[in-house]
């Protein structure tokens, strides 16, 4: 299976999240990602437009990488939901453990590249939106008996905690995973 050629936009992408990691935000620039993919810097403003454009490319490629293992996990366990949760909280702490992008943010928030800390706080509440649309929607072929509010609940809980071990790890990610669909099961059990 041969690989689909990437966009020039995802070049683009690709170049300033790999930029992003090596030199932080502050040193990105739309001249430099022109030299990186090799192209003209009009070609680049055509492709993303504005620097905070830029920003929001990158976060939304990655969060669409953190979703798709999230989906292959539940694909992995069709029947066992507290399995899945399980499944995907760890197939998304191991992500971000080599993610440039998810590095270069974190490092911000702890004064690195100031810069950079909008990208986190300016689009935080449309990512947890996002997150918790797509569990929402992997949950419906499971049989869970909680009213809409609860269930609900439940997905904003199991999201913000994944996300809350994902910005601060505070073990190994498969241990971290077990605890979490631990407590996921014990929610979803009414």
């Amino acid at each position: 299976m041969t690989a689909v050629p990437l966009s020039m936009r995802e070049r683009v992408v690709e170049a300033a999240v790999r930029l992003t990691g090596e030199l932080g935000w502050s040193q990105v620039t739309m001249a430099r990602l022109a030299d990186e993919v090799g192209v003209s810097r009009q070609t680049v403003y055509n492709e993303i437009g504005t620097k905070p454009g830029l920003a929001e490319a990158m976060i939304l490629r990655e969060l669409d990488r953190f979703l798709e293992v999230v989906s292959l996990a539940f694909d992995a366990h069709p029947t066992d939901l507290v399995a899945a949760i399980g499944a995907a909280s760890e197939a998304v702490l191991v992500h971000a453990q080599d993610n440039q992008l998810l590095h270069a943010v974190v490092s911000a928030t702890h004064g690195a590249d100031t810069e950079l800390l909008p990208l986190l706080t300016t689009h935080a509440s449309s990512l947890l939106e996002a997150a918790k649309l797509v569990i929402g929607e992997r949950l419906a072929p499971y049989d869970v008996d909680l009213p809409p509010a609860r269930l609900e609940a439940a997905i904003d809980m199991v999201v913000r905690v994944v996300l809350s071990h994902v910005m601060e790890p505070s073990g190994p990610p498969a241990a971290t995973a077990e605890s979490i669909a631990w407590i996921a099961g014990r929610v979803l059990r009414g």
